[in-house]
């Protein structure tokens, strides 16, 4: 087991530190300018979309989900964990200068999940009377034959074992951890809970996964928002001395208040933009199978409320963590992770912190698990057909209640390794498509 763990430690940094943070930006530049700055030229066009989408009861249609069912299913799988245990591991490893660089990826990610959006939305299929799409589909539109189908099937096991099975471990045991701290509710018993309410929504497919994430999402979203706007408006003078920390330490981390001993602009900026990217899920191939399901006029319209998703994840949600953790002034204490923001809470609304974080694990969480497991079944449908979706959903509701009892650093150090390896197909194939996503956009007057 310890070699297994060292071997999978080799090949996350070289993933995470080196090629995917390359990859990952490197897209993300050249679809910005290849695009024209879409993210900001379509921005306002995207709120109103947004907004004016907005809807509890979006219905049911052969055709498809409304494009507000699809963009909180994508947003269900992007605010997660990683939300709150991301942004403050990124703050505790690379000063608080990586919330900057999370800024940078996110914006260029906006053009990337454009990208995305746009090619599931164009090789769409129906299939049984239901839509559904995604890279292993733009995968082999763009490249034909046996390479195709290679890229394809990789890209499908990837996924499958990094969100379905590892993921979804590593979501329960969040919920498990968060609940023990602050109910002492055996770990074992949050699973079955969390598992059986899973495997209810499991059962009714994507429509009535795409019915709880309409109405859970903007309601996760807004507890979390108001929770944190409340304690960062009873500690205002630190949250001008968190702005001045974030864009100091971007460049210069030796210069922040404190000291980050050991913190450079290299792991700042690594910090920064893994986690980043990591959460907002921008050319991981993970969203676009929710953005496929949207009923709209064109490609473009969901290419550009996908946008919104990571401007969501990122410039809000995450980055209200990021200024708790600064401006209640916990950073230096020795924690990382989870535990940080628990201390930044509970300096903010006392013995309350513990109960109202476990409250957010559990929408944060649950919400994930419901998107990643559906992400995960349009790839099981790919590769073994419709029969091994129950299957498939057995096993996830099993690893769900194994996992909130687990302690599961391997388990996701793998998550995180299958989670590098499926961005490498779905960033080639994207690639591959730029004049389809040039032409597409032009077609429609977003370019």
């Amino acid at each position: 087991m310890e070699f297994i763990a060292k071997i999978v430690d080799l090949v996350n940094t070289f993933l995470w530190d080196y090629a995917l943070l390359a990859l990952l930006l490197g897209a993300g530049i050249i679809f910005t300018f290849r695009l024209k700055f879409i993210q900001v030229r379509k921005f306002g066009e995207g709120m109103r979309s947004l907004f004016g989408n907005f809807s509890l009861h979006g219905g049911k249609s052969e055709e498809g989900l409304s494009s507000f069912q699809a963009l909180t299913t994508a947003i269900a799988a992007q605010v997660g964990t990683g939300n709150i245990a991301g942004a403050a591991t990124a703050i505790a490893s690379g000063g608080p200068g990586s919330i900057f660089w999370m800024w940078v990826s996110a914006f260029f990610g906006m053009a990337t999940i454009y990208a995305e959006a746009v090619m599931a939305q164009h090789t769409r299929k129906v299939e049984n009377g239901t839509v559904i799409g995604g890279p292993v589909y733009y995968i082999k539109y763009i490249f034909k034959g046996g390479f195709g189908k290679f890229l394809a099937g990789f890209f499908s096991v990837a996924i499958i074992l990094a969100l379905g099975f590892m993921g979804n471990m590593v979501q329960s045991n969040s919920i498990g951890v968060a609940f023990n701290n602050a109910f002492h509710v055996p770990t074992i018993a949050v699973g079955i809970f969390v598992a059986i309410v899973a495997a209810i929504i499991f059962i009714g497919g994507i429509n009535r996964i795409a019915s709880f994430t309409e109405k859970i999402v903007p309601i996760m979203a807004l507890l979390y928002v108001l929770g944190s706007l409340i304690i960062l408006v009873t500690h205002l003078p630190g949250v001008g001395t968190a702005f001045k920390d974030i864009f100091v330490g971007a460049f210069s981390p030796q210069s922040v208040a404190g000291g980050m001993l050991g913190v450079t602009v290299q792991k700042a900026m690594r910090f920064g933009v893994a986690r980043g990217l990591f959460s907002n899920e921008a050319g991981m191939g993970s969203t676009p199978h929710a953005h496929a399901t949207a009923k709209v006029s064109n490609p473009c319209e969901q290419g550009i409320i996908a946008m919104m998703g990571v401007f969501i994840d990122t410039f809000i949600i995450l980055t209200m963590t990021a200024l708790v953790i600064l401006s209640t002034g916990v950073l230096g204490n020795g924690q990382t992770g989870a535990e940080l923001a628990q201390s930044a809470f509970n300096v903010g609304f006392g013995d309350f912190g513990n109960i109202f974080i476990a409250i957010c694990m559990l929408f944060f969480a649950f919400t994930t698990i419901i998107g990643w497991y559906y992400f995960g079944e349009v790839n099981v449908r790919h590769l073994f057909g419709n029969k091994a979706v129950k299957v498939y959903a057995v096993i996830v509701v099993i690893f769900v209640i194994i996992g909130s009892t687990l302690k599961v650093d391997l388990v996701w150090n793998m998550a995180d390794m299958f989670n590098g390896l499926m961005v490498l197909p779905n960033l080639i194939a994207l690639l591959a498509c730029m004049k389809v996503v040039t032409s597409i956009s032009k077609e429609h007057k977003a370019l």
